[in-house]
């Protein structure tokens, strides 16, 4: 499955960002971060054999991570272009958590 993650996250960095970098974090989980854009996506296998936890953030100022905004659970057998229109969607999420409100709109 780890194997499987990666390959997977491969395809994915290509069709989310030109420039990007893949890597396994300590806990294993395979993390694919897009530096111009500010913004992380981590795959995790989860209790599920053919499902990955699908988690997006924020890269903050100093290249830290903040904690994900935004997280899904989909099959791996949905293939690529179903998992980065998944992840495109928490990217979305993560970035309108980002966005500084309006000045008198409650958020």
């Amino acid at each position: 499955m780890r194997a499987e993650l990666r390959d997977t996250a491969g395809a994915l960095a290509k069709l989310l960002w030109r420039e990007h970098i893949v890597y396994r974090d300590r806990v294993g989980h395979v993390v694919i971060r897009g530096e111009h854009v500010q913004r992380w996506i981590s795959l995790a296998p989860t209790g599920g054999r053919d499902e990955v936890l699908i988690r997006a953030g924020r890269i903050l100022d100093g290249g830290t991570t903040a904690p994900a905004r935004s997280e899904a659970v989909v099959p791996l057998s949905a293939g690529t272009g179903a998992l980065a229109a998944v992840c495109r969607r928490l990217l979305a999420d993560a970035a309108a958590d980002a966005a500084p409100s309006a000045p008198g709109r409650a958020r």
